[in-house]
């Protein structure tokens, strides 16, 4: 009996050392089976790709294009076909024919003013008229005397220097009267103010029954452009006007037409900064014969300079723009890629894009599309 105890004892044994070796395997299996995930980011701004193959490279170029440069501005009237409309003779306005923003002929009347000064230019005229009539039959009677020896040669001079002053008196009245925009040959106390040009009245000073002061203390009534050409007057930086020069092509974008790009040239570099701002005002002239292009209106001023230089390009879906910084993804391995912040400053005429700093050497290898490769590196790191 003692010894059927001890066999059953080495049965039991044996059946738990059987059952601690199957569960021992079947554990190793499931470890095996699931292994663990293994992180790909060795360092911040460094990626382990998985298949780094499937992922198209472009190389980074050095290339000779323009320097280009990007300023803000505003549409403004061209000085030279600008003319400022005023009054030569006070008074009151009686009638009003035209108003800010209208389109304006040469010839038109603008508005029409009760005058004293013309008043008195008018009654001047009229008393210098009947003073040259005066001396001129007296110096016809003058003549005739003399001509039979009635009369003294000195009187007749005395008689000839009258008409001559009474003439010259006559025609600074008439002159008077035509400068304060009334005529001679129709007397009136009414000045009919008529536009010098034709163009866009864009600047009104004046209405409807107010008073018109004396030239000397009363600012412009009307100002009248012509709009067939304007300026862009751009802010350029004492930094960078070394990029600008008097020739240069620019392109010209407005918030209005933002489908559209005007083409001009520069025209002009200011020779005084301002003082405040640090900057230089840079002119470019456009044609408007559409009248699109509005005085006030603000752009955007691309430059493109005509000396070239050297610059690193790169296609423009390599660029990530993440955090306000741009990025590329710079191949370093087989699998291995570093996430490297630019400068992208413009973009050549073939849509590529360059790089100002020196973070990126030419020949090397990038990433070409950015967002591709960062979406499956944060589907990786899932």
């Amino acid at each position: 009996m003692i010894l059927n105890l001890k066999i059953r004892k080495m049965a039991a044994m044996l059946c738990c050392t059987a059952s601690l070796v199957a569960f021992n395997t079947s554990c190793t299996r499931d470890t095996q089976a699931a292994p663990t995930k293994t992180e790909v980011t060795l360092e911040p701004n460094v990626f382990n790709a998985e298949h780094a193959e499937s992922f198209r490279l472009a190389r980074v170029e050095s290339r000779s294009v323009p320097t280009m440069l990007k300023a803000n501005g505003t549409i403004s009237p061209d000085v030279a076909r600008t003319i400022h409309v005023t009054s030569l003779g006070s008074g009151r306005v009686i009638e009003l024919n035209v108003r800010l923003g209208d389109q304006v002929h040469k010839g038109q009347t603008l508005l029409t003013i009760s005058s004293a000064d013309l008043a008195t230019a008018t009654a001047d005229y009229q008393k210098a008229r009947a003073d040259e009539e005066l001396s001129g039959k007296a110096l016809e009677r003058a003549q005739l005397l003399n001509s039979h020896g009635a009369l003294a040669e000195k009187d007749l001079q005395q008689a000839q220097d009258a008409e001559e002053k009474a003439k010259a008196d006559l025609q600074a009245s008439v002159q008077r009267v035509r400068l304060l925009g009334g005529d001679p040959d129709h007397a009136a106390a009414v000045i009919q103010l008529r536009a010098p040009v034709s163009g866009t009245i864009v600047e009104q000073n004046i209405a409807g029954f107010e008073g018109v002061r004396s030239l000397d203390n009363s600012p412009n009534l009307f100002t009248i452009a012509d709009l067939s050409e304007v300026w862009v007057l751009c802010d350029v930086y004492e930094n960078d006007l070394e990029a600008v020069r008097v020739g240069d092509p620019a392109e010209i974008g407005l918030n209005a037409f933002p489908d559209r790009v005007f083409r001009g040239r520069v025209s002009d570099i200011a020779r005084v900064l301002d003082p405040n701002t640090r900057s230089a005002k840079v002119r470019v002239v456009l044609s408007n014969p559409g009248g699109l292009l509005k005085p006030g209106m603000y752009v955007t001023a691309t430059f493109h300079s005509r000396k070239l230089q050297n610059r690193l390009v790169v296609p423009s879906a390599a660029i990530m723009r993440l955090q306000d910084c741009d990025w590329v993804f710079r191949k370093e391995g087989a699998q291995r890629f570093r996430q490297i912040e630019i400068h992208s400053v413009a973009q050549t005429e073939d849509g590529l894009q360059q790089i100002q700093d020196g973070t990126v050497e030419a020949g090397q290898e990038i990433v070409f599309n950015a967002l591709e490769f960062d979406s499956a590196m944060a589907e990786q790191r899932k």
